[in-house]
């Protein structure tokens, strides 16, 4: 198959800003969480931008996300307001889980954005029952799956690929491999390090991309979407990537060196792309800064808003622990919907 994707000026600053929209986002956060504004954990997407901004540019509304704890790149690219997705981070019921969730655990059924999932591999089998559900239903939906490499060590990883690829479902598995699970090398950790050769073991269609260049993961993307639609089964996309910054904001990063993430932010995802418009006259003097003045303006009305939210009130703590206590109007297929 050969999909197509658009490559003109337009589509190509719509990449570039997807990218610059997310690492301002998650530097804003950096601030908050450091004023104690943000609490809990905090798992940051800087370097791994071109991954979420890339594949789900290839996605329709109907289609699923499932994501990992590090999936503010993911939310943001999907279309989760920044208000709300801010409001959650600082833990306002005006947030997309009404606070209930913060930074781990990210879900918004509008955009059909199943989370952030805290544990590792853990929405690997919610993106095969989704989809099992769609194809058994006869829904054109797909589902599109991130996780890191660090959960190809778990065993649902390979009961998933078998099952998805036995039932011919339609899953995008996309493995953002930055190369460290937590802070355990690839090489030490996997017998096989190349993370592709391990779906195909089980006849899935697979392939690697470099995750630092969008314009690479959107082709690849729209290639597997494509095959997908066609009703030939799962496909499986590594995205070689790397995270700049730290696995949380309590790693003190002492299994790599300075001179390796240095090496690695050359080839930073934003700047590769800007710096590629800048050479071919796609990106005009002073548009970036532009841009990013606009991305700057809107990060500060949301955190505006979130500031000024609300607080659940204690007595509500217990609210939504039962099915039957969530409201049908906010479940995808539930009644009102």
């Amino acid at each position: 198959m050969s999909a197509k994707i658009r490559l003109d000026r337009p589509r190509l600053l719509e990449l570039l800003r997807g990218m610059i929209r997310i690492r301002r986002f998650e530097a804003k956060c950096v601030e908050l969480y450091q004023a104690q504004k943000i609490r809990g954990f905090l798992h940051l997407y800087d370097g791994e931008e071109a991954v979420s901004v890339g594949v789900l540019a290839v996605l329709r509304p109907e289609d699923w996300v499932v994501a990992t704890y590090r999936e503010h790149g993911q939310a943001l690219a999907r279309g989760i307001s920044m208000r709300s997705l801010m409001a959650e981070m600082l833990g306002k019921r005006e947030g997309c889980c009404r606070g209930r969730g913060g930074s781990m655990h990210i879900f918004d059924a509008q955009t059909r954005f199943l989370g952030g999932n805290a544990i590792v591999g853990g929405g690997l089998p919610l993106a095969v029952g989704t989809a099992l559900a769609d194809k058994m239903q006869g829904r054109p939906a797909l589902t599109c799956c991130f996780f890191g490499e660090g959960a190809v060590d778990e065993g649902e990883f390979h009961e998933c690929m078998n099952l998805a690829e036995l039932w011919r479902l339609p899953v995008l598995f996309v493995c953002e491999n930055n190369l460290y699970a937590m802070g355990t090398p690839i090489e030490i950790a996997e017998a096989e390090t190349d993370i592709a050769k391990k779906a195909r073991c089980y006849r899935m269609p697979a392939e690697a991309v470099d995750g630092m260049d969008v314009v690479a993961v959107e082709a690849a993307a729209a290639r597997a979407v494509e095959r997908i639609r066609a009703g030939e089964g799962p496909y499986f996309l590594e995205c070689r990537t790397y995270r700049f910054r730290a696995h949380s904001m309590f790693d003190a990063q002492l299994y790599r060196s300075k001179e390796e993430v240095e090496a690695w932010r050359r080839r930073d995802p934003i700047e590769l792309l800007a710096r590629w418009m800048s050479e071919n006259g796609l990106l005009h003097p002073g548009e970036r800064e532009r841009m990013e003045a606009e991305i700057d303006r809107e990060i500060d009305d949301a955190v505006a808003y979130a500031e000024a939210g609300t607080l659940e009130p204690v007595e509500e703590l217990e609210r939504f622990v039962l099915m039957d206590e969530v409201p049908q109007e906010r479940i995808p297929g539930g009644a009102g919907a």
